[in-house]
């Protein structure tokens, strides 16, 4: 009995030092960490188990959880790096993005989801905001003890050997630093660039910025973060009491973050067409100094190095005035400076895989549950600008949502998986699915993904569709430290809706948002412009079926924003979209007759004189499967 209580008490003992080592974090410092040398292999050797591509901080967490699982791992970069973290460390985005839980660990703090790796790198560093030296090192220092691990820094090029057939990646040839070039074969490869360029090179399928929802020319916007020196503990204060005197619900501070400054967004840029300032997002050096995420720059294409220049160019002329006008507008700032600019440019959206499975924003808002979740989110649906006059967009608020392994199985090549912002998420997802510890969740996941497909004698895809073998993953990811068990949460009130179903496509095309709170106002009343702008943005479910102008159904109306929408005016809008020589009081039956209004849908609707939201999603709906044949 004495053995008994006293393995028990050793259990529990266990499990707090775990609570404690990988749900906390090291705290602000007055000292701040030298940046250890990161230690690279001159050449590879001929072959590994596996090769991750990206030293971003989700090819760190794959690296390692491919090592741990005892795959000889290489890590290399194809970019002119010397430390490891990427975004974080080189983009200067030291302020995370946090998937907290709706539950507190036992210290009767925010919890977060998946753990795991990230809970171990984060109890190395000073909190959700951190010094990119603590951050670069505690990396580092993961990735240096594994004995598995190789480093390959500063390749100039990292392309995909494919087999034969096409269909497979078989390795990597690497253009080293000194021009040479060495083949480097391997069972797997996870491809964590920030872009997906190794995948994009091996012929995976992939969108673009927002072409699923029919606007491919844009994506958001990137941001040129910046360092201010001169932020001593006094002038902290001051900020603290600024924002914590505003209760505004949209600022706040910490021991190491601060976000706020919304009246920033009223800074008037000297390129107006290019560039933008955001509230303030400041994470703490331990050295008086801050890094900002918050100057947009619009317009640049990532892929071209002269408009990457671009950028910087931009970003480099309004920043001065960027610190002057903080400096007018708020005293706390007046003794700041500007002391650089980061090395790289925070990029938030480019490619988006096609994967075998695509995560999309019903997914997201109805925190829906996967049979093969790796992993979990709940960042909100933040959909960034992407031009200047664009207020950006928050979607919805999820709870919890699963991110499947199918989301980072490419379609066409075998042999790969695709981890970080580039994985199978459509771009309104994307938006918080982007978060980096959700990306680190996934670089775990295919860590031990490429130990199970080896030990299986199965590829990515073959793993992807059996539920006997995802739980086998599942099993060992949780041995890991991650949690990743099945979810069910109570149904959201709009998904209880009568007309849910039309929310749901009004969704898909990006044509709604509930913001933080959810509220999609489905019971508040339209009003035929509302409707005429609802079916401009529809037309991208099918562009080619719309040949005529839904304004023209406004056109000799007064206060079209304040009048009742009729269905027979709704109907008449969408008539007048398609080019149909139909009079008004003949719309609803025309739709009808053409199976694009529903018997089902019209019964939905209360009031035919006064029409709601929800009923106009509806008609969307019916629209989109007549034209299309997808709800």
């Amino acid at each position: 009995m004495a053995a008994l209580i006293l393995l028990a008490v050793l259990g529990a003992a266990a499990s707090l030092y775990y609570q404690y080592k990988h749900l906390s974090h090291g705290g602000h410092s007055s000292a701040k960490q030298e940046l250890e040398e990161v230690k690279s292999v001159k050449k590879a050797k001929e072959a590994y188990d596996v090769i991750v591509v990206g030293t971003d901080p989700e090819g760190v967490a794959a690296a390692v959880s491919a090592a741990r699982n005892g795959l000889s791992t290489l890590l290399v970069d194809g970019r002119n790096r010397e430390i490891l973290g990427g975004l974080m460390t080189l983009g200067w985005i030291n302020s995370l993005d946090m998937n907290y839980s709706s539950s507190k660990n036992i210290f009767g703090k925010d919890d977060v989801f998946n753990k795991g790796f990230f809970s171990e790198w984060y109890a190395k560093i000073e909190g959700d905001s951190f010094d990119v030296n603590t951050a670069a090192n505690a990396f580092y220092d993961l990735v240096k003890n594994e004995k598995n691990i190789d480093i390959l820094l500063k390749t100039k090029k990292v392309d995909p050997l494919i087999s034969k057939d096409q269909n497979a990646v078989q390795g990597a040839t690497l253009t080293l630093e000194n021009g040479t070039t060495q083949v480097v074969k391997a069972h797997s490869v996870i491809d964590a660039t920030q872009d997906g360029d190794f995948a994009a090179a091996a012929g995976v399928p992939f969108t673009i910025g927002h072409e699923d929802i029919g606007d491919p020319k844009s994506k958001m916007a990137v941001t040129l973060a910046f360092r201010l020196k001169n932020v001593t503990p006094e002038v902290w204060n001051l900020m603290a009491k600024r924002l914590n005197s505003s209760n505004d619900g949209s600022s706040g501070v910490t021991d190491v973050s601060v976000y706020g400054y919304k009246e920033m967004s009223s800074y008037p840029p000297l390129n107006k067409e290019r560039a933008k300032m955001r509230g303030l997002n400041m994470g703490r050096q331990n050295d008086n100094t801050v890094l900002i995420n918050a100057l947009q720059i619009f317009g640049v294409d990532t892929f071209d190095p002269k408009s990457v220049q671009e950028a910087f160019d931009i970003g480099k002329k309004e920043l001065p005035n960027v610190v002057a006008y903080m400096q007018k507008t708020f005293p706390e700032f007046a003794s700041l400076e500007l002391d650089a600019t980061a090395p790289e440019l925070y990029v938030r959206e480019t490619r988006h895989m096609q994967g075998e499975y695509r995560l999309n924003i019903v997914d997201v808002c109805t925190n829906n549950d996967q049979w093969d979740r790796i992993g979990f989110g709940s960042y909100p649906v933040d959909i960034q600008r992407i031009t200047p006059t664009d207020s950006g967009n928050v979607v919805c608020k999820p709870k919890q949502y699963a991110i499947p392994f199918r989301s980072i199985v490419p379609q066409k090549v075998d042999g790969l998986l695709v981890v970080g912002r580039a994985a199978s998420y459509d771009t309104l997802p994307h938006g918080s699915a982007r978060v980096m510890p959700t990306g680190m969740a996934e670089g775990e996941a295919a860590g031990a993904a490429a130990k199970l497909a080896q030990q299986e004698n199965l590829t990515f895809r073959q793993m992807s569709a059996s539920k006997d073998v995802i739980a086998k993953l599942q099993t060992q990811l949780n041995k890991q430290g991650m949690e990743i068990s099945p979810m069910t949460l109570k149904a959201q009130p709009f998904m209880e809706h009568k007309e849910f179903e039309g929310l749901k496509s009004a969704l898909m095309l990006g044509l709604a948002s509930g913001a933080y709170d959810n509220n999609f106002h489905l019971d508040d009343p339209s009003n035929p412009k509302r409707m005429t702008n609802l079916v401009n943005g529809a037309k991208k479910m099918k562009p080619d079926a719309f040949k005529g102008d839904p304004t023209a159904a406004i056109a000799k109306m007064d206060n079209s924003d304040k009048a009742a929408l009729t269905l027979e005016q709704a109907a008449y809008t969408i008539t007048q979209a398609l080019g149909l020589k139909t009079a008004a009081a003949e719309a609803p039956a025309e739709l009808t007759k053409a199976n694009l209004l529903t018997d089902a849908s019209l019964k939905l609707i209360a009031d035919k004189m006064k029409l709601t939201n929800a009923d106009t999603y509806m008609m969307i709906k019916d629209l989109k499967v007549g034209l299309t044949g997808n709800p």
